[in-house]
């Protein structure tokens, strides 16, 4: 009979479980409830600055306290940094480095440069937060000398298995960091400017406002589409990959990764506890000779404790998220966005105070639910269950005296208990008090002979070793001699310890003995000499006589100095989305158009009628073979390739460079590999945000220009011009923002019955899609060539108003996009930014004209927001 693995196979590893800890509550949970490493963030720089977090103060006795357990601890820094906080932290840097923290996990390119210039050894995880989805992402976080990578939460398993693939056989392997459970964000991490476009809270700054949790209406050619009580259709179910964990643990992937840095202790040891047992099932189950655990199509299956434990944790409803691929008709229910916990059923009775319903799962008194009439934005009735009688097939529920308004309560209202107090209590209890709770195993070697000491080798899982020897000599045994037996009935006497004793292996000559005392003594010098060694803190190199400003971008004797920049007209580059958005450009005479289209087939005849314009112009003013060299430069054109590339994907990129385009917007590290010999320049997607990631962009990729990040308010925006050559950037200064940029397709979720681009009939060519929001405005949806879908904000925003501040600076580089405006209005808005750039109006008379004159509604971007941030 075939067995799942051949013999031959290498052994598998068995994955770190990581978790959540946003204060000391939550790291004592993790570590008594099986974790292998805790991440957390200190007071600045971490992508939850709403968790309560750790100082830099509490870092000695935080990391004392995870390695005397055997954990280990990883700091989160995975946010943009700007120019101005540079110093800052490189200071923080060296105090966690100092500190022997186990690794940081980062997002900004320019910080990971910035570590392996201080430290050559200090270990470097890449955050979700830098978007990788692919083998490409992988080499280029390899690059920067990462140490590990954790992937897109978008990869399925199938991707995870092929990423693995190509990095072994381009032999750039990294290891793999995976979510297995908790929030999905809707929005690829580190791709979302919701927060960034609605209010000046930058996702990429920890700000998140969670606007996907909200509802929406959607309108398909103008018309509200009657969802029923389905309105929040961009809120995923959380994340619960206890199914597929032999699958993932085959896949090879080094950690397991608990999301929840803003959740209770009580969450942290609920989850960490059931991934733990899960875990050390599966690969019990694994290491095995014939393992028998079926793989993801039969599913592992959870036990209805495992399920309820998690609901209870926090559910929005659990899901195997994109671990199985893409699945729109499940990823999103779309009928809450908050916390609900176990369903219980439905309201069938109300009659005397009490409420009459059909148990779907078991509720106590003292437990708290919450009656759901299909409308989760308003306030919903709730309370604690006073009494609970079983009649026939039915459960009649009580309540106290007035803590219930049953007249808001209907026949047909979902039940969902909210609130176990008993396993809240069991979970505190977990991880009360200063004695270990959750011990680790050490393996013991026990030497000796008569007239010589016995010698007690100790080892934990760590590599960790310590001998002790006794202070009296082995004497021949007369009675009761040391057998395997007692010396693991001895040895193994580690309560209040954290450690528990795992193998002894047995190597006295001959019938033996030595005094019970001694041999406690013994075992607790182990545990002294263990504990001691485990807690003492890593030395990682860290050099004292270098500084972020050795990373500083230099002025190259071929760049121009800033009096020849502004000698250079400023030029203004337009990006429109479809071919009459091009026509109206091209009419309205400019020079540097950026093409994204949903269909990059599209873009050949986009290319033609670029160069036939240039003809024409060429003809026009080339008056009959006279000199050309005085004429203003021919129109180019630039093409945009999707901002998510996965693997499979490069056909997508082949069919992008087929229409022979002047040059290549650059989104991602698949793009930057795929068009190395092609004309590019860098989008705000690579996230430049300092002088440290633009130098490194400019001097490894020989990118024409970058795109600021969005992320930049005005203050950072002039930092970071003064701290590169201007002509490095462009600056974009009217656009409706993408705000969501989504695996998740809307179209096919809602517009069709399909699960993806194989049965959805593809509404998205067919219909025009907004997503109306609780205060009316209302965001274009597109989707592009990957099915991944973008909304854009509704209303256009513009940094007009800093435009003539930039030129001062230096900047000639100003773009401007379109979504779905008429050809009349991309004519009417350019003719205004002409305007601008040639000093013929000023920034406000542009706004005001523009708020006036177009439908557009402009507002202020957050290139104006500076009270948040600066």
């Amino acid at each position: 009979m075939k067995t799942d693995r051949p013999s031959s196979q290498p052994s598998l590893q068995r994955p770190e479980l990581l978790a959540p800890a946003g204060n000391w509550d939550c790291a004592k949970a993790a570590v008594e409830n099986g974790a292998d490493a805790i991440y957390f963030g200190l007071d600045r720089f971490n992508a939850r600055m709403r968790a309560q977090n750790f100082t830099e103060a509490d870092l000695p006795q935080l990391m004392t306290f995870l390695h005397r357990r055997g954990i280990k601890g990883y700091v989160t820094v995975n946010t943009l940094i700007f120019p101005k906080e540079l110093a800052e932290a490189q200071q923080y840097l060296r105090t966690i480095i100092a500190a022997g923290v186990d690794a940081v996990i980062v997002q900004d390119i320019g910080i990971c440069r910035l570590i392996r210039h201080l430290s050559s050894d200090f270990p470097i995880h890449a955050s979700t937060q830098m978007t990788i989805t692919s083998a490409a992402g992988v080499e280029f976080a390899k690059s920067l000398g990462c140490q590990l990578v954790v992937l897109a939460r978008e990869c399925s398993l199938k991707e995870i298995n092929k990423i693995q693939q190509q990095i072994a056989q381009q032999e750039t392997s990294l290891p793999l960091e995976v979510f297995v459970h908790g929030a999905l964000c809707v929005a690829y991490s580190g791709q979302c400017l919701t927060s960034e476009a609605l209010g000046g809270r930058s996702a990429n700054r920890g700000e998140c406002a969670q606007a996907c949790r909200m509802p929406y209406d959607l309108i398909a050619d103008g018309e509200v589409v009657n969802l029923k009580e389905r309105k929040y259709l961009l809120s995923p179910q959380d994340l619960a990959g206890l199914d597929v964990l032999p699958d993932l643990v085959k896949s090879g992937v080094t950690c397991l990764k608990i999301e929840g840095r803003l959740k209770a202790p009580e969450y942290v040891a609920n989850v960490t506890r059931v991934y733990r047992q899960a875990l050390d099932s599966v690969m019990t189950e694994l290491e095995r000779p014939n393992p028998s655990l079926p793989t993801r199509e039969g599913g592992r299956g959870q036990s209805d404790q495992e399920h309820y434990n998690l609901e209870m944790a926090f559910s929005r409803g659990l899901y195997t998220g994109w671990f199985g691929g893409i699945n729109n008709q499940e990823l999103v229910h779309a009928r809450f966005g908050k916390k609900r916990g176990v369903y219980l059923g439905e309201v069938t009775r109300i009659h005397n105070e009490q409420v009459t319903v059909k148990l779907k799962a078991p509720v106590k008194p003292g437990d708290g639910i919450v009656f759901d009439c299909g409308h989760p934005e308003a306030k919903e009735e709730g309370g604690r269950v006073y009494g609970v009688v079983s009649k026939g097939k039915e459960s009649v529920l009580t309540f106290g005296r007035n803590d219930l308004n049953l007249r808001r309560v209907h026949i047909g209202d979902r039940i969902w208990k909210t609130s176990d107090p008993e396993l809240d209590k069991q979970l505190r209890q977990s991880f009360a008090g200063e004695n270990p709770q959750f011990q680790r195993p050490i393996d013991m070697e026990i030497y000796g002979e008569v007239g010589q000491p016995l010698i007690a080798i100790a080892r934990d899982r760590l590599s960790n070793i310590v001998q002790v020897e006794s202070a009296i000599s082995l004497v021949e045994a007369h009675t009761k001699p040391l057998n395997t037996e007692r010396l693991q009935e001895q040895f193994g006497r580690l309560g209040n310890t954290p450690f528990c004793l795992g193998t002894l292996t047995n190597h006295l000559s001959g019938a033996i003995m030595l005094p019970v005392s001694e041999l406690n003594r013994m075992r607790r010098e182990i545990v002294v000499q263990l504990e001691e060694l485990r807690s003492q803190p890593k030395r990682w190199q860290l050099r004292s006589d270098v500084s972020f400003q050795d990373l500083l971008p230099s002025s190259l004797p071929s760049s121009p100095t800033l009096r020849e920049a502004k000698a250079i007209s400023p030029s203004l580059i337009v990006l429109v989305r479809n071919l009459k958005q091009l026509q109206a450009a091209l009419q309205a005479g400019i020079q540097t158009l950026y093409c994204e289209f949903e269909d990059p087939r599209a873009y050949r005849e986009a290319v033609q009628l670029v160069r036939q314009q240039g003809q024409k112009d060429k003809e026009d003013k080339g008056d009959n073979g006279k000199f050309l060299s005085h004429l203003p430069h021919l129109p180019t054109i630039w093409v945009a390739p999707p901002r998510i590339t996965k693997p499979g994907e490069n056909w997508i990129l082949q069919q992008v460079r087929a229409c022979e385009a002047d040059g290549y917007l650059i989104r991602n590290y698949d793009q930057l590999q795929f068009f190395a010999a092609d004309r590019c320049i860098g989008d705000f997607s690579l996230n430049v945000a300092n002088p440290l990631t633009a130098d490194y962009f400019q001097q490894h990729f020989g990118l024409e220009r970058l795109t600021a990040s969005y992320d930049l308010n005005i203050t950072q925006l002039q930092d970071l011009l003064t701290s590169c050559p201007p002509q490095w950037f462009e600056v974009t200064i009217h656009q409706h923002i993408p705000m969501f940029h989504m695996e998740h397709c809307v179209f096919c979720a809602f517009l069709s019955m399909g699960t993806d681009y194989t049965n959805c009939g593809r509404p998205c060519e067919k219909q025009e899609v907004k997503l109306k929001d609780r205060v009316g405005s209302e965001h274009v949806l597109k989707a592009d060539v990957g099915c991944r879908n973008t909304v854009f904000n509704g209303t256009a925003q513009t940094g007009a108003e800093y435009v003539q501040r930039l030129i001062e600076l230096g900047l000639r580089h100003f773009r401007i996009e379109f979504v779905n405006e008429t050809p009349e209005q991309v004519s009417k808005t350019i003719h205004f930014y002409t305007q601008l750039l040639q000093g013929e109006i000023t920034g406000s008379q542009l706004w005001r004209e523009l708020k006036l004159q177009n439908q557009l509604g402009v507002t202020r971007g957050p290139m104006g927001v500076s009270a948040l941030r600066s």
